[in-house]
C-alpha cells in the first residue's frame, strides 16, 4: 500500500510537479471502508490552499468518509502507484435514482494534467451501470471556474435545486445536474 499523506505533513507526499506530459500509469479504483483514512487525508490535502478555509472538507475525518462510503461509494485515483486524489458519491436521501458527487480532489503535485476527469468519468460509468437517472454536484462560489469543466461532461446548471449540506455561513453553491437518460 502506498504511504498515507499525514495531516502533520510527515508522510511522503509527492512534492514535485508532474512533467509537462500527462502521466501514463493512471488507475482509478473503487474505494472500500479500509480506505476511509486514506480518503480523509487525500481530501484534506487536496483542498488545502485550494478551497476556502471555511469548507468542512478541511476537517474531513474517517467517520464522515465511512458514512459516505456506506450510503454511496468512492474512487481513489492512483498515478504511478501513488494515491493522487479521490471522489465520493452519495445516494440522494429522497430520490433513490439520484447520486450526489462530493469531495472530489486531486493532490497539488498532480494538478494541471486533467486527472480529475478520470474520477468524474468513473462516477458517471458507475452510475450508468447502477441504472441511476441523474448525477448532481455543487460548485462553491469560490470555485466557479469548475462550472465549465463539469459542463464539458454534460452537467448543466440547475438553479431550481438546493444543496442540502450548504454551510449557512457561506453563499449557496451553484447546483449542476447530468441526466443519464436510459
Amino acid at each position: 500500500m502506498d504511504p498515507l499523506p499525514s495531516s502533520s505533513g510527515s508522510a511522503a507526499l509527492p512534492s514535485a510537479p508532474l512533467s509537462v506530459a500527462p502521466p501514463c500509469n493512471i488507475l482509478v479504483r473503487e474505494a472500500g471502508v479500509d480506505d476511509a483514512e486514506l480518503i480523509a487525508e487525500l481530501t484534506r490535502h487536496s483542498w488545502a490552499d485550494k478551497v476556502a478555509p471555511s469548507s468542512s472538507g478541511h476537517r474531513e475525518d474517517v467517520a464522515r468518509v465511512l458514512h459516505d462510503l456506506r450510503i454511496g461509494g468512492g474512487f481513489i485515483l492512483q498515478v504511478d502507484g501513488q494515491s493522487a486524489g479521490s471522489v465520493r458519491w452519495l445516494r440522494h436521501e429522497y430520490e433513490p435514482a439520484v447520486w450526489d458527487i462530493v469531495r472530489m480532489g486531486v493532490l497539488p503535485p498532480y494538478r494541471g494534467a486533467g486527472l480529475s476527469q478520470h474520477l468524474l468519468e468513473a462516477v458517471i460509468h458507475q452510475a450508468l451501470a447502477a441504472d441511476i437517472d441523474e448525477l448532481r454536484l455543487a460548485v462553491r462560489t469560490d470555485q466557479s471556474r469548475l462550472i465549465d469543466v463539469y459542463a464539458a461532461f454534460g452537467f448543466e446548471l440547475a438553479p431550481e435545486l438546493a444543496y442540502g449540506h450548504a454551510n449557512p455561513l457561506e453563499p449557496a453553491p451553484s447546483m449542476m445536474r447530468k441526466m443519464l437518460g436510459r
